[in-house]
């Protein structure tokens, strides 16, 4: 059995949960979201000690399956109570960000300025031209959006300008090496 599995997840306050035919709709202060389940995984809602359970039965795919599931549901109702949040700096002399509408404009270093789309059910700020915060219900979707803005210009290894997340550490590699202006 899936030691990740086995594990009953609890249903945080403020959380409403339902479940109807192998899908779990929750709803809470940070928006409403669902998880459909593949055949053979089973869940139990108990109402009682406001905790959901995860099963599933003894067959190879559906093993490999249990634990994800669970950690999908946990992530799904971590995600409605207090949701997700990526924040991202900018490093480099004139770069900055800045929102347009439902798109964010980045400025980091080419002719053109980048527009990204912003998808729904995520929210994006930027509090100033190098910061940005991407944050939602959603883990999945807030981290693909995080990844798609840092893909923009990710962080350069020798000069270390570039889109990381906060507190990313950039290791510099050492430029070219000269040896002097008499060495032939």
């Amino acid at each position: 059995m899936s030691r990740v599995g086995k594990k009953p997840v609890p249903i945080p306050d403020k959380v409403k949960v339902s479940l109807a035919g192998g899908v779990l709709q929750a709803e809470g202060p940070k928006g409403k979201q669902s998880l459909t389940y593949p055949a053979g995984i089973t869940v139990a809602l108990d109402e009682k000690q406001k905790t959901v359970t995860v099963g599933r039965v003894e067959d190879k795919a559906t093993k490999a399956l249990h634990g994800t599931c669970r950690a999908l549901t946990a992530n799904l109702l971590a995600g409605v109570a207090s949701g997700y949040e990526k924040k991202l700096e900018i490093q480099g002399v004139g770069f900055r960000a800045a929102l347009k509408g439902t798109q964010l404009s980045l400025s980091v270093g080419f002719a053109n300025a980048i527009l990204l789309d912003i998808p729904a059910g995520v929210t994006v700020q930027c509090p100033d031209a190098t910061h940005i915060i991407v944050s939602g219900p959603d883990k999945q979707k807030v981290g693909e959006v995080a990844a798609r803005i840092r893909a923009a210009r990710p962080p350069d290894v020798y000069q270390g300008k570039g889109i990381r997340y906060q507190g990313e550490h950039v290791r510099k590699k050492a430029g070219k090496a000269s040896f002097g202006a008499g060495a032939q």
